[in-house]
């Protein structure tokens, strides 16, 4: 077995939801999710196949995006994993749903942090042990880190 570090790429200003599910359903029903849970979002979603002709599948609505997740997943390299790239809407607008995906079994991470996949090969593939999402804690916050936090979830509109 080899370990690999994947480094994910992301457009600037955009989110990345990576996980696994289990069919090739799975790009279609996470187009429709994302499309009815936040239709402002601008996004594309590819799922490696792990059997039968085993290509990176794909959907969005957004050029751009969609090409950011066929290269992840194909960087990644797989079996069942997915990709999310999205712009225009946070995760937390569609994970729930996401998670709730009959063929989902799993999401490593929502992020728009630096993000690497620790991918294990082995002769049969691919898997997906964990990611590491953005950078190390500096220290506890302080009180004024609290406000300031506090203030920042208010602005974007997460709390009144």
């Amino acid at each position: 077995m080899e370990l690999k570090l994947i480094n994910a790429t992301v457009p600037e200003g955009a989110n990345i939801i990576i996980g696994q599910a289990h069919f090739i359903k799975t790009v279609e029903d996470l187009y429709e999710i994302i499309k009815t849970s936040a239709p402002e979002a601008k996004f594309g979603v590819s799922l490696c196949e792990a059997s039968g002709p085993c290509l990176v599948r794909s959907e969005g609505n957004d050029e751009a995006l969609r090409k950011s997740a066929m290269e992840n997943a194909l960087a990644i390299g797989a079996g069942h994993v997915f990709v999310i790239v999205m712009a225009d809407a946070f995760p937390i607008s569609v994970l729930n749903q996401i998670k709730a995906c009959p063929e989902v079994a799993g999401v490593f991470c929502a992020t728009a942090n630096p993000l690497q996949v620790i991918v294990a090969e082995t002769w049969q593939g691919k898997g997906v042990l964990g990611v590491v999402d953005g950078f190390s804690p500096a220290g506890l916050e302080s009180e004024k880190d609290v406000d300031e936090r506090r203030s920042f979830l208010r602005k974007i509109g997460y709390k009144l």
